[in-house]
């Protein structure tokens, strides 16, 4: 007689790890879409038969349905997979009306994390959990519930209805503000499957609720608290003690908390990777010591405004002679406005912490280029570095900072008013570089500007090709002028946020139509002052000034046509320009505070002047053209007044702005170098804006860059 097939099969026993929580089915999830009630305890692979039923039944039974349908063979493991890959939930629905198998199989993803975004897909959640006679156990399938989206609409009351899905992993609050321990509490009692809780902005929860989840929930991982403020230390010690998986802990703003808490944190919570101690006032250097020396596979340490820390919170973490202890994993330290921490303390997190990709030490306003000399130490493990506020460092400390770290995507250096335009344009040459803030960086010029458009260059050419800046940070730089932003738009096509508040050359109606709106809050000043450019707005803006330029230009050649008719010295047309050859000179004083129609011209050596009567007469010639000129120019001649210079070494010609061309059009103060136009003899224009003139060369050649040229000041 042939052996039986095995009929049952036991179902998995509930895995520990947290891998159940992933949209897809895990090995712990498989029970899940079983009935722990009568005749659901059973494989699916099986048929539903009683003790007694002989296994020769059970055999013809089972043969028969796979003749029937091929896919009775498959497993419950197999089913749940290709279940899964169902996007809509009205499949996953035709898949339970099948069978009882397929029922059984398809359920657990339809409720694995029910929508709970609408006050009708609550109801009928609730419903289905409370209905007496129910097909399926549906509060033991609840694995993920959030009810976020609605946030402070969610009440008690609501809660109330969930309390008896005890087999929640991931249970997220966030912004709940009129939760109380009166819903929470009974939710978390009896939990023993809760991983991760997210309570963040639940100013009204005590310890009460705290204490519950120490006592039920000992395979907890995650827990934010932010912004709980009744919170003290004995229920957060319970916690630590009690759930020994901790992994990720948010305790930001609880006001309450001392080292106290943070200390049992330490001794009992060794495999913690993040802990975020955001405000924590009362907080101070022995349990930040405590937790370094303890928890040593920390990747994350957020620290922002714990005011009394100091040095001694790292140079107190004890190592033995000749060996110094190392955290290898720290990843990401943000020391924000920790205002007693000096270079002392910095040089020793980069002497213990050699990987920190992510340091950020904003107004740690002690610190000097002795700090940042150190943190050139981190070489290419450095991507952000955030030194805003911290205003004694110099150009010589971030320059070394530049050619040492030159994998950083992100620095900020606002309010750093010693910095100029030389470690800026070292910054530039960073050739992943995404993000930089110079706010209130109050020294910097367009040539500043301008290598961030260009990156670094050598011999007239990119090195790191195509610029990848993202996010540029100008606020209440003032001597920026349109020019500028104008190349870096253009060079810069990744560019989706700028920032210019403050700076008057851009707080004009025809440019902030592309402006974001200022946010609520901002008071009057503050808004007329706003002016940062985003997302779609860049582009606009970058198109506006392109077709500005366009007109210009063409505006410009045509007073170069008409030009050439009155200026031409030919009897035949009864100019009373005189005699002069083509090519002569016109220099006209741009740096001049000059009315319109006013700038004085000051002839060249070739130029022929035959008499005072003729002089004047040429003279006002050129005064009714920059009349005309400035009554007719674009808006990008207002970009700054005359006297603002624009001075930039070593740029290399061929810009993608008409080989930038001494900006010509952008009404610049600037002149053509003196001697004419350097080869070729082409014709030469005057243009009047703003009281300013720029001598535009209609041979754009290297002239317009060269070491020579007035336009590029003296360098460097």
């Amino acid at each position: 007689m042939s052996r039986s097939r095995p009929m049952q099969r036991t179902s998995s026993a509930s895995n520990s790890s947290s891998s159940s929580t992933s949209p897809e089915r895990g090995a712990d999830d498989d029970n899940d879409s079983f009935m722990l009630q009568a005749n659901d305890s059973q494989s699916s692979l099986g048929m539903d038969m009683s003790p007694d039923m002989s296994d020769e039944y059970a055999r013809r039974e089972y043969e028969e349905r796979c003749r029937v349908s091929p896919v009775h063979r498959l497993p419950a493991e197999l089913l749940i997979s290709i279940f899964s890959r169902l996007t809509a939930n009205s499949d996953l629905q035709s898949c339970l009306l099948v069978s009882k198998e397929w029922a059984r199989n398809s359920v657990g993803l339809l409720w694995h994390r029910p929508a709970m975004s609408r006050w009708e897909s609550i109801h009928n959640v609730v419903q289905s959990i409370r209905k007496a006679d129910k097909f399926f156990a549906y509060q033991d399938l609840v694995k993920r519930l959030n009810m976020s989206t609605l946030a402070n609409s969610v009440s008690d009351g609501t809660l109330v209805g969930m309390t008896a899905c005890k087999r929640v992993e991931r249970l997220t609050l966030t912004n709940c503000t009129k939760l109380t321990d009166l819903a929470l509490q009974p939710l978390v009692d009896g939990n023993r499957s809760l991983l991760a809780l997210d309570v963040t902005g639940l100013d009204q929860l005590t310890d009460r609720t705290m204490m519950t989840v120490a006592d039920h929930c000992l395979r907890l991982q995650g827990l934010n608290v932010t912004g709980c403020k009744k919170l003290t230390d004995a229920s957060i010690a319970a916690v630590a003690k009690n759930c020994r998986h901790l992994k990720r802990l948010k305790f930001n703003n609880c006001i309450q908390l001392t080292d106290a808490s943070i200390l049992t944190v330490a001794d009992h919570s060794t495999h913690l990777l993040e802990i975020d101690l955001y405000g924590l006032q009362n907080l101070e250097s022995p349990a930040i010591t405590a937790l370094l020396t303890s928890c040593t596979h920390l990747r994350e340490m957020r620290l922002a405004h714990c005011s009394r820390i100091n040095d001694s919170a790292f140079t107190d973490i004890p190592s033995s002679p000749g060996h110094q202890k190392m955290f290898e994993s720290l990843r990401i330290l943000d020391l924000t406005d920790c205002n007693e921490l000096g270079d002392r303390g910095v040089e020793k997190i980069i002497q213990t912490c050699p990987r920190l990709r992510n340091l950020i030490l904003a107004k740690c306003r002690q610190i000097t280029d002795r700090a940042v000399f150190a943190i050139t130490k981190l070489g290419k493990n450095l991507h952000y570095i955030h030194l805003g506020h911290c205003a004694r460092i110099t150009d010589l400390s971030v320059e070394a900072l530049a050619k040492a770290c030159n994998r950083i995507r992100y620095i900020d250096l606002a309010c750093c008013v010693n910095l100029t335009d030389n470690s800026v344009t070292k910054l530039a040459g960073l050739p992943k570089l995404k993000r930089i803030g110079l706010v209130k960086c109050s020294t910097i010029t367009d040539r500043s500007i301008y290598a961030l458009a260009m990156g670094e260059v050598k011999n007239g050419r990119r090195i790191n090709g195509v610029s990848v800046l993202e996010r540029v940070h100008l606020s209440y730089c003032t001597l920026l002028t349109l020019d500028g932003i104008h190349v870096l738009l253009n060079n810069c096509p990744k560019l989706t946020h700028l920032s210019l508040t403050g700076v008057q050359a851009f707080l004009r109606d025809e440019l902030l139509a592309f402006c974001r709106e200022a946010p609520p809050e901002f008071n009057d000043h503050q808004r007329d002052v706003f002016c940062v450019f985003s997302g779609t707005g860049v582009g606009r803006l970058r198109e506006f000034l392109n077709q500005q330029k366009a007109h210009a230009a063409a505006a410009a050649a045509e007073r170069e046509a008409e030009g050439e008719g009155s200026l031409g010295g030919n009897s035949e047309t009864g100019s009373e320009m005189g005699d002069a050859e083509d090519g002569d000179a016109v220099h006209v004083n741009v740096h001049g505070n000059h009315a319109a129609g006013a700038t004085p011209v000051v002839f060249a050596p070739g130029w022929q002047h035959h008499g005072g009567h003729h002089g004047h007469q040429h003279h006002n010639s050129f005064d009714n053209a920059a009349g005309a000129a400035v009554a007719g120019s674009s808006v990008l001649s207002q970009s700054a007044p005359a006297s603002t210079p624009m001075f930039w070494s070593n740029a290399p010609a061929g810009l993608g702005l008409a080989g930038f061309a001494g900006l010509a059009g952008f009404g610049s103060a600037a002149g053509s170098p003196a001697g004419g136009g350097g080869g070729g003899g082409g014709a030469q224009q005057v243009t009047g804006m703003m009281g300013a003139a720029v001598l535009d060369d209609v041979d754009e050649g290297d002239e317009a860059f060269g070491e020579g040229s007035e336009i590029m000041g003296d360098g460097d």
